[in-house]
């Protein structure tokens, strides 16, 4: 069945501070374990939020990418600035981006962000009592766009970090440069042992700008990636292999790169981020201004919320079982959520 959604205008209903139902015109539909009829906004009026993750209480921490700040979301409040990270230098793609909470914050208040400085993208940790970044790994080349960005803790507990070229494909397929790859690293930002060379982060490489990735039960890992003129990606991550940039977009066929397992066009597409639930991959959409379901057992990819919010930056599942996603349209952006079904 494909999900197709009548253009209809959204209704915003308050209901308490910060937050508000949307309310459609349609009978609400259900898809990949989700009510995407009856979501609520969480929070509106903001400015390119990026990153997003939960602290242990529930609540939200959400990135803001030009001015720097992490904000703290709860349902039914408004939203809340508790840090401004100081050595952020945004520019076209750069800036805040993402953010990952510390599997261990309960015990050491740790938060991961990757940010833009004036030299460099980084990942550094900070606290929120101390929003002075710690870097854990510099030196990932910048550019005004191709940035890559998401921060994300994988089930084998170490920390994956997502990057861009930087505009220039040659640092895909060099093994020496951190641009255009997918790294893992140890919470503290050395390598780990079993990496496929144990003295480098890359994890893997041949990426033109991987903003989403996400993790099923079984512990199998896949991510996003936005294409030139032709395909943006899905590609299932396994360590050591090479997905082609900049010598194929797209499915190759060639021995030495692995092909990806979902294509769209540009134009549907330029996807950002990505999340889990059951058998679904879903991945948020920036100039297709949707969201894709990917059925990582087979069947044809299906989209919901087409135009409903513009473009969408960043999806999550939180723990409150709703699924999270943050719009980026460069001004009133807002953070949403949609119930289980």
């Amino acid at each position: 069945m494909k999900f197709r959604w009548i253009a209809v205008a959204v209704a915003a209903i308050v209901v308490g501070a910060g937050m508000a139902v949307l309310a459609k015109a349609e009978e609400p539909q259900a898809a990949g374990g989700f009510d995407f009829a009856n979501g609520e906004v969480v929070a509106g009026g903001l400015e390119l939020p990026w990153g997003l993750d939960f602290l242990p209480d529930g609540s939200a921490l959400v990135t803001q990418r030009d001015t720097a700040e992490i904000l703290q979301l709860v349902p039914g409040q408004p939203a809340e600035t508790v840090a401004t990270i100081a050595e952020v230098v945004p520019g076209g793609e750069g800036g805040l981006l993402g953010l990952a909470v510390s599997p261990d914050y309960e015990s050491d208040q740790l938060i991961y962000l990757y940010y833009t400085t004036a030299g460099d993208n980084r990942v550094g940790t900070v606290t929120l009592a101390d929003p002075t970044p710690q870097p854990i790994i510099t030196g990932i080349p910048k550019a005004n766009i191709h940035n890559g960005g998401r921060v994300e803790f994988g089930p084998d507990g170490k920390l994956y970090v997502t990057t861009g070229d930087a505009a220039n494909g040659d640092f895909s397929q060099d093994p020496e440069s951190l641009g255009g790859k997918i790294l893992r690293l140890e919470p503290d930002g050395s390598v780990p042992d079993d990496n496929p060379n144990p003295d480098s982060p890359v994890y893997t490489l041949g990426h033109r700008n991987v903003q989403g990735l996400a993790w099923t039960e079984a512990g199998d890992a896949y991510a996003s990636e936005l294409g030139q003129n032709t395909f943006d990606e899905v590609n299932r991550i396994e360590a050591g292999n090479n997905y082609g940039w900049p010598i194929v977009e797209g499915p190759g066929g060639e021995p030495e790169f692995a092909d990806p397992i979902v294509t769209w066009p540009t134009s549907q597409a330029s996807p950002s981020g990505a999340a889990i639930h059951g058998d679904t991959m879903f991945v948020a959409a920036l100039r297709g201004a949707r969201l894709w379901l990917v059925p990582l057992n087979g069947g044809e990819p299906e989209a919901v919320l087409q135009g409903d919010h513009g473009r969408l930056r960043t999806v999550e599942v939180g723990p409150d079982g709703w699924l999270w996603i943050t719009t980026s349209n460069g001004g009133n952006d807002l953070v949403v959520r949609y119930p289980p079904e």
